[in-house]
C-alpha cells in the first residue's frame, strides 16, 4: 500500500508507473459478517448500533473481470444505505449478494461470508480489465454507484430500468469503504480537480440521487419559479436538493429539525426555512392515526413563505412520518417525488387529496449513467458544492455510521481510506479559491 500511496502523492508518477506497481494480495476494508446477520434480532431500529456490526478486516483482493477496474480508494463517505447494511434492515444484504452470485461465473465472487460496503469513492485507477478503453492506471476518478448488466433492452433508454440494476457496495460486494474497490469501469467519472479527496468522495450517491429526483425529466423536472418543499434540507440528500433548487431558479422551502440546521440552509442561500421541532408538528396522533389538522397547519406555514401559493414539488425521503402531509400540501397538479423511507416504508395518505387534485407520486431511485455524469459535471464546474461536515478515519467508520443513523450529523460524513490526512488531492487551486467558502460551508457551522 505504501508504494501505491507514494505514486499517488508523486507529481511525476506516470500511467506506466501505476501499471507496474505490484498489487497487494489483501487490503483493509469495512465489512459486515454473514454470521452476525441476526445480532440485532428483537432490538428496536433506533437502538441498533453500527459500531457493533461494522468491522475493519483484511480481505483478499478480488479478481479483476472484463469491463471492470480496481481503484485505490483515497476517501469514501457514509450514506444511509451503509446504515441499513450495518443494522441489517430492511433485510440483510447477504441476500442481495447471494442472488447476484447466481447470475454468472464472474458474479460468484460477490457471494462471500463478508460484505465490503460503501457506495462512494474518490481515488486512482490501479488496473483495468479487458474491454476498458476510457480509463488507464493513474487516472484520478470518482465513482457513481449504479451497477447494471445492460443485456436486456429495458435499460437502454434509462439504465436505472435494467432488470439487473444494483447499487454498488450495497447490493454488490467490494465497495468503497476500503483501501481498494472493485467497480465496473462505466461507474467511473473524472474527479473534480478543485476538491480534496474527501470532498470529492462526498457528493456521489446523494448528489446524483437528488439530481434525478428533482431536476431530471425522470423525476420532477423542476423549472424556474417552482416552490419546492425539501424535507431534511441540511442533510445528505436535502443539502443537494436545496442547492439544485437555488441554482435552477426555484424557491426551496427547507424543513429542518434544529436552529443549527436552519442556519445551514440560510447559509446556502435559502430564505424559507421551517424548524419542524420548534413549530411542534406532530403529523401522527398515535402509531395508526394521522392528524389532518397538523397537515393544514403545516400548509398554512408554507403559504407564509410563498405568498399564499402551495407546493409544486415535494422532495420526499423520510417516508411514513411525513408522507401524508406531503401529499396534502402539494398544489393541484403538483408532484411528490420519493426516493427513500428513512422513517418507515409503509406510507399512508388520504387519496382524496391525490386523485381529486390530479397530483402525481413519482418513485425515484439513484440515477442513470447520464444523470450521474451531469450531476458530477456540476460539481466539477463549481455550480454545486460538497456538503462535507466531518471526516473520520477508516477505523472510525462504525462511529460515522452511528452518527448518520442517529441524525447527529450535518450534510455528508466523509471517511479517509488511503489518504493520510484531509486536504490532499487538490489540482486546481484557482477554482478552489473562488468557491472556498461554499466548499467549507458545512464544516464552519
Amino acid at each position: 500500500m505504501k508504494e501505491i500511496l507514494d505514486a499517488i502523492q508523486s507529481p511525476d508518477a506516470t500511467s506506466a508507473d501505476f501499471a507496474n506497481i505490484k498489487l497487494p494480495e489483501s487490503y483493509r476494508a469495512v465489512t459486515v459478517h454473514k454470521d452476525e446477520a441476526e445480532m440485532f434480532a428483537g432490538v428496536d431500529s433506533r437502538d441498533k448500533d453500527p459500531r457493533k456490526s461494522l468491522h475493519l478486516d483484511q480481505v483478499p483482493l478480488p479478481e479483476l473481470g472484463p469491463g471492470e477496474a480496481l481503484v485505490a480508494v483515497m476517501a469514501s463517505s457514509v450514506n444511509y444505505n451503509s446504515v441499513w447494511t450495518s443494522i441489517f434492515e430492511p433485510v440483510s444484504t447477504f441476500g442481495f449478494l447471494e442472488r447476484y452470485g447466481r447470475l454468472s461465473e464472474l458474479t460468484k465472487r460477490h457471494d462471500l461470508p463478508y460484505h465490503v460496503i460503501g457506495s462512494d469513492l474518490a481515488g486512482v485507477v490501479l488496473r483495468t480489465g479487458p474491454g476498458v478503453n476510457a480509463w488507464t492506471p493513474g487516472d484520478e476518478v470518482v465513482a457513481h454507484c449504479l451497477s447494471v448488466e445492460l443485456e436486456s433492452s429495458d435499460g437502454h433508454n434509462d439504465t436505472m430500468l435494467d432488470p439487473e440494476q444494483r447499487i454498488w457496495g450495497f447490493e454488490t460486494n467490494f465497495g468503497g469503504l476500503a483501501e481498494i474497490a472493485l467497480v465496473k469501469s462505466n461507474q467511473l467519472m473524472p474527479k473534480p480537480k478543485h476538491l480534496s479527496w474527501e470532498e470529492a468522495a462526498a457528493p456521489g450517491l446523494v448528489n446524483s440521487t437528488a439530481y434525478r429526483q428533482l431536476v431530471s425529466r425522470n423525476g420532477a423536472g423542476m423549472k424556474q419559479g417552482d416552490n419546492v418543499l425539501i424535507w431534511g434540507a441540511s442533510g445528505g440528500l436535502g443539502s443537494y436538493a436545496t442547492q439544485f433548487a437555488l441554482a435552477g431558479g426555484a424557491n426551496p422551502i427547507c424543513v429542518v429539525s434544529s436552529p443549527e440546521k436552519a442556519d445551514i440552509c440560510r447559509a446556502m442561500g435559502a430564505e424559507a426555512v421551517i424548524d419542524r421541532n420548534a413549530e411542534g408538528y406532530k403529523f401522527w396522533k398515535d402509531e395508526r392515526t394521522q392528524d389532518p389538522r397538523e397537515w393544514k397547519r403545516f400548509g398554512s406555514k408554507i403559504r407564509e413563505f410563498t405568498g399564499g401559493e402551495d407546493i409544486d414539488i415535494v422532495f420526499e425521503h423520510p417516508g411514513r412520518e411525513t408522507f401524508g402531509a406531503s401529499v396534502y400540501v402539494t398544489r393541484k397538479g403538483g408532484t411528490i417525488t420519493t426516493c427513500a423511507s428513512t422513517s418507515g416504508y409503509m406510507h399512508e395518505y388520504d387519496n382524496r387529496y391525490l386523485w381529486m387534485s390530479l397530483k402525481r407520486i413519482i418513485g425515484s431511485h439513484f440515477a442513470n449513467y447520464r444523470e450521474a455524469w451531469e450531476a458530477n459535471r456540476l460539481i466539477a464546474k463549481g455550480k454545486i458544492h460538497p456538503t462535507l461536515s466531518k471526516t473520520y478515519s477508516l477505523e472510525e467508520t462504525g462511529q460515522a455510521a452511528y452518527d448518520v443513523h442517529r441524525n447527529l450529523h450535518q450534510g455528508k460524513v466523509g471517511v479517509l481510506a488511503l489518504a493520510p490526512q484531509e486536504g490532499l488531492g487538490v489540482r486546481d487551486e484557482e477554482l478552489r479559491a473562488k468557491h472556498i467558502d461554499a466548499i467549507n460551508r458545512f464544516r464552519n457551522i
